[in-house]
């Protein structure tokens, strides 16, 4: 009987294994009107808030990125945010710390340690697929060995100009391995074919990023050093401010007033849109800014050199996660697509500058049209011999704010070249925590 019994109980264990896994067979499989049919993914409903800063043709690219997105992956929608980028960190500042920061952040490499360094940012070691990003820009989003940022564009910093006004003017325009030098003769050639209020080349005394790129090709390195020191050379500061007290001086450059009045993308105050002025910097990812307002207009070349190049490779910016986030897997996925995913690569094209996914970029290649081409070249040309690229200490973009104040000071004699250095040393020890 016993046995009876033992058989009995066998027979109906067997028979409810059998259900059970029929049953999970069921509900794995999709039926051809679920969400998971045709392509699209199901997705726990999550709205992310997305901030990002840039130029008009960035934010219609990324809207319609996000439309794409949200209708390949139902219950996934977006609360987009995009501003300029100066008002961007004020906006994200405060959000951050009243602990109410966007789901998505835009980072950039000035700012990254700064908030991975107060753990804002969440882990993105896992759940991203990178493996076609070079290392070596990947490790530009690490902090303490972990990732917190993925690079989703690749950016040298170079100089833009105006072509077809300097061409003609029957002047032959720069070319990838001028020199600084070089650079202040072809402005002095401009200046005297130019009708008043014009000048040939911005101020750049208040640019640190500029001065950076003097500083690396005079072979005295980074702003900054890899264990977070300053290096900020006195001697080649100085020389860099008589360089264009010499040029203001000679009306090459604007005054102070119009130096400092400029406001990046905006089409009335961009020195380089309204045009005021023929030549300024400009990173690979700005190029389309440009382009799109006046197409064929701009050229793009590699920063001057000195002894050695001045040039880097960085990333374009970045994208992060708020560690405070409620949906930091939903957020990974739209990342891991916005890199990876052709249809998307359609939309993007080099808004942020050239694609990080190297089979995306292979994708691409064929349908770049002359802007995209205008930032390859600048990359290939930058590569041959660019400078290891520094990301600066948690602090260091409220630094480079501080540096621009004090070279505005400069250029409107306020104070001497010798006691800027000094303020910006004392600006370091304030800013970088």
């Amino acid at each position: 009987m016993k046995k009876l019994s033992r058989s009995v109980s066998m027979s109906v264990a067997i028979c409810l294994l059998f259900v059970l896994a029929a049953c999970g067979t069921n509900k794995e499989a999709p039926s051809a009107s679920s969400p998971s049919a045709g392509g699209a993914e199901s997705a726990e409903a999550a709205k992310l808030r997305i901030v990002w800063w840039g130029s008009q043709a960035r934010h219609d690219a990324t809207k319609q990125v996000l439309d794409l997105y949200s209708k390949n992956h139902p219950g996934i929608t977006f609360e987009p945010d995009f501003s300029g980028f100066d008002s961007y960190w004020d906006k994200l500042a405060t959000q951050s710390a009243a602990r109410n920061a966007p789901d998505i952040i835009q980072m950039d490499a000035q700012y990254f340690n700064e908030y991975a360094g107060r753990n804002q940012l969440a882990d993105l070691s896992e759940g991203v697929n990178v493996s076609d990003v070079d290392p070596n820009l990947l490790s530009a989003g690490k902090y303490q060995d972990k990732l917190f940022a993925i690079p989703i564009g690749s950016n040298p910093f170079g100089i833009v100009y105006n072509k077809t006004a300097i061409e003609k003017m029957g002047i032959s325009g720069p070319g990838d391995n001028w020199t600084w030098d070089e650079l202040f003769q072809l402005a002095r050639d401009i200046q005297p074919k130019l009708e008043k209020g014009k000048y040939a080349l911005r101020d750049f005394t208040v640019d640190g990023e500029v001065y950076e790129m003097f500083q690396l090709s005079k072979g005295k390195g980074p702003l900054s050093t890899p264990d977070g020191k300053l290096n900020f050379d006195e001697q080649t500061w100085l020389e860099w401010c008589a360089l264009f007290a010499q040029l203001r001086e000679e009306g090459v450059v604007p005054p102070a007033e119009i130096s400092v009045s400029e406001k990046k993308y905006d089409p009335q105050l961009d020195l380089l849109l309204n045009g005021t002025v023929l030549i300024k910097q400009s990173y690979a990812s700005d190029y389309p800014a440009w382009d799109s307002v006046q197409p064929g207009v701009f050229g793009l070349v590699k920063a001057p050199r000195s002894e050695q190049a001045g040039g880097y490779i960085k990333p374009a910016m970045y994208w992060a996660i708020s560690a405070e986030s409620e949906h930091i897997e939903q957020a990974k996925k739209f990342i891991d697509f916005f890199i990876n995913d052709k249809e998307a690569a359609d939309i993007l094209g080099v808004t942020r500058g050239i694609p990080v996914s190297s089979q995306i970029m292979d994708y691409l290649q064929p349908k770049l049209d002359d802007a995209a081409k205008a930032q390859q070249g600048l990359i290939d040309a930058t590569k041959t011999d660019a400078n290891p690229f520094a990301v600066g200490p948690k602090g260091f973009g409220n630094f480079i704010v501080d540096f621009n104040k004090v070279g505005a000071e400069v250029v409107f004699d306020r104070i001497t070249p010798e006691q800027a250095y000094q303020d910006i040393v004392k600006h370091w020890d304030a800013d970088i925590k």
